[in-house]
């Protein structure tokens, strides 16, 4: 098959890259190893926040597909900031994760140029002489040929997972494979092929959380939309006739002095401060140890319970 653009991957940026060259006319191949996870939430399930908000509403801003899918997968929207100036404000939404993810699908699939194809790649098909990608060629033996190839494989290449010192296991997202033999060819290549550190906590059954002793917080959608996109038409109203799906509060407590005093006494078993892990993480994304470590005098740490999606009682535990 001979497309314009062939697209690896097909998280957040994977589906903006497919969508804008596809805006633009191009004949387009969004490459995912599951068609069902296009658009997967790989971490916490939320668009925005500090600083983050700024970029997806830009992306917004430039026809990209993420505030669009946002609002139709939306479970609560705060905006962050508001006690200091609207220059700094930032708008932070928790999603449905099965609800992104059809969204994100259903948008792309809403252009005619772009084509969804379930393989994983193992290599990029080089001209020697240019040294210039002609395309790709997956595990399955299928090849794909392109004028461009757009590589947005995330935490899949050569990705890993550690849970604790004892614990190591390849992976992309938990439960999914990573992409080595990709990995092995860019670095054959000459470029440099490192891992970022991020982190994530265990999931919680809701239904084993004493909601009664913990903080309320609503949506404040009413008051705002994620999207201010004029390149789209108005999001599509729901079963119920609103604009949004049913908002689902979050739920805010503290880890203290009994938290702090299990993670100190046990700081040799994390797999950052064991030694396992030697990789830079993002800015806004600190382990609940760094507070611990960073901050020894701060006397409790917030942390929120974060609804995954109407069809279910699992939580996300922000700040752990």
């Amino acid at each position: 098959m001979d497309l314009d653009v062939i697209v690896v991957g097909a998280g957040h940026a994977g589906t903006e890259a497919a969508v804008a060259a596809s805006r633009l006319g191009a004949r387009v191949g969004l490459i995912t190893a599951a068609l069902e996870t296009i658009g997967q939430m790989s971490c916490n399930p939320a668009i925005g926040g500090i600083a983050k908000g700024t970029v997806a509403r830009e992306v917004d801003a430039l026809g990209g597909i993420m505030g669009r899918a946002t609002d139709l997968a939306m479970l609560q929207f705060r905006m962050l900031n508001r006690s200091k100036g609207p220059a700094v404000w930032a708008p932070r939404a928790q999603c449905d994760r099965g609800l992104y993810r059809r969204a994100v699908r259903s948008l792309l699939e809403a252009q005619p140029t772009l084509h969804t194809i379930q393989g994983t790649v193992a290599r990029l098909l080089i001209d020697e002489e240019e040294r210039r990608a002609l395309g790709v060629e997956t595990l399955e033996g299928r090849r794909f040929t392109s004028r461009c190839v757009v590589i947005t494989a995330g935490t899949f290449l050569r990705g890993r997972i550690h849970i604790g010192t004892d614990t190591k296991l390849a992976g992309g997202r938990a439960g999914d494979a990573p992409a080595v033999h990709l990995a092995q060819q860019l670095e054959d290549l000459g470029l440099e092929v490192a891992r970022f550190k991020t982190g994530t906590p265990p999931r919680v059954d809701g239904r084993s959380v004493d909601l009664t002793r913990l903080e309320r917080q609503d949506s404040e959608v009413d008051a705002f939309d994620f999207t201010w996109s004029h390149f789209w038409p108005t999001p599509r109203r729901t079963a119920a006739g609103t604009r949004h799906p049913a908002q689902l509060p979050c739920w805010i407590t503290y880890a203290g002095a009994d938290v702090k005093r299990i993670i100190a006494d046990n700081i040799d078993r994390s797999a950052m401060y064991g030694g396992a892990i030697a990789s830079r993480g993002p800015r806004y994304c600190p382990s609940v140890e760094d507070k611990i470590v960073k901050f020894p005098d701060v006397e409790r740490h917030q942390v929120f319970l974060e609804p995954e999606g109407h069809d279910t009682a699992e939580l996300y535990v922000n700040g752990l």
